[in-house]
């Protein structure tokens, strides 16, 4: 399955699309996201597609801090369960290793940590916010989002972040410079990277006025009874190792179970053991690919063909009418903002 997010990352994405004169149901068709996701916060979508539908809103609706703007209509309760764990913590250290720990949860693609200074300043640390590039394409809209609502999170456990030093962001700026300095209250520095808040150390143990050990305790307890580390998954791993090599070495299972130091059997034994085949991640991967090149490249339908593991482009064209129902041509036209 493809890298995913909750839909709570969308809250506030109708009302603020409908304000900037869009039709929030026109965007999700052009991007395969079900109209539920706006209702749902505990369903699942493609985070890819997520995140290139907040780029076309930036840019089809003139709105380059659209992505800061819908950080200001969230805070941590999109987070569902983990937010009690974080809000139970001790102090910052605590609710950053929780956060680190399980944001999986709210998707496999996200992480934080808490990193050396890229400045070098010793006290100093970075709160880092990062999406794995094997899992989806960087998107500024999506980053701006992330890191503005980690912010906003912050400030609401510690009270304010006088601490703060910097922020840092991978792209160029979207929009003036002011208008970041304006959201985030500090310096911002573009061209990093990764994205991070450049914290002083000491705030690591600002303590929480709501921490509570039981009820903090019972939620870490229930996220890690109901929900599994895609890390610890054998199909995580032949995922990847299929995405790195599909279009340049034939796809077989043999191959991979090598990579994976396992013998072939053993590999069909642990994957169906997760409820998933090697035949079945094949096919995810060859669509996950295909989809991404066709809305993130301008690639020759052939090149994308070959890429994403197809005989042919014949083959790509059937297949992406069989998942999209419209041509290779057509869904890279709508993702791009075309009738």
């Amino acid at each position: 399955m493809s890298a995913m997010i909750r839909g709570a990352s969308l809250r506030g994405f109708a009302a603020l699309v409908a304000e900037l004169g869009g039709d929030p149901g026109e965007f999700l068709e052009r991007f395969a996201i079900p109209a539920q996701a706006l209702t749902s916060e505990e369903g699942l979508i493609p985070i890819t597609g997520h995140d290139l539908m907040l780029d076309a809103v930036a840019r089809d609706l003139g709105c380059p801090d659209f992505g800061l703007r819908l950080a200001d209509d969230q805070d941590l309760s999109i987070l569902g369960r983990l937010a009690v764990a974080i809000q139970a913590s001790a102090t910052v250290a605590g609710a950053l290793e929780c956060a680190s720990r399980f944001l999986f949860v709210h998707s496999p693609a996200l992480s934080i940590a808490v990193e050396a200074d890229p400045r070098g300043r010793r006290e100093v640390v970075a709160l880092t916010y990062r999406k794995d590039p094997r899992e989806s394409p960087y998107s500024p809209q999506a980053m701006e989002l992330g890191l503005g609502l980690f912010q906003r999170v912050a400030v609401a456990l510690v009270g304010s972040l006088t601490g703060l030093r910097s922020v840092e962001l991978p792209h160029q700026p979207l929009s003036p410079v002011a208008r970041y300095t304006e959201f985030f209250g500090a310096q911002v520095r573009f061209g990093a990277p990764s994205a991070a808040l450049r914290v002083e150390r000491r705030l690591l143990d600002e303590e929480f006025r709501g921490a509570d050990a039981a009820i903090r305790r019972l939620a870490v307890d229930y996220l890690a009874g109901h929900h599994t580390d895609p890390e610890g998954l054998v199909a995580t791993h032949v995922r990847r190792a299929l995405t790195a090599s599909l279009g340049t070495t034939p796809p077989v299972l043999a191959r991979i179970a090598r990579l994976l130091r396992m013998h072939p059997r053993t590999l069909q034994r642990r994957l169906a053991a997760e409820s998933t085949g090697f035949e079945e991640i094949l096919q995810d991967v060859r669509r996950d690919l295909a989809l991404r090149y066709l809305t993130t490249t301008d690639l020759p339908l052939g090149q994308v063909a070959a890429m994403a593991g197809f005989a042919d482009q014949s083959a790509l064209s059937h297949a992406v009418r069989r998942w999209r129902g419209a041509s290779p041509g057509e869904v890279r036209r709508l993702t791009r903002g075309g009738a």
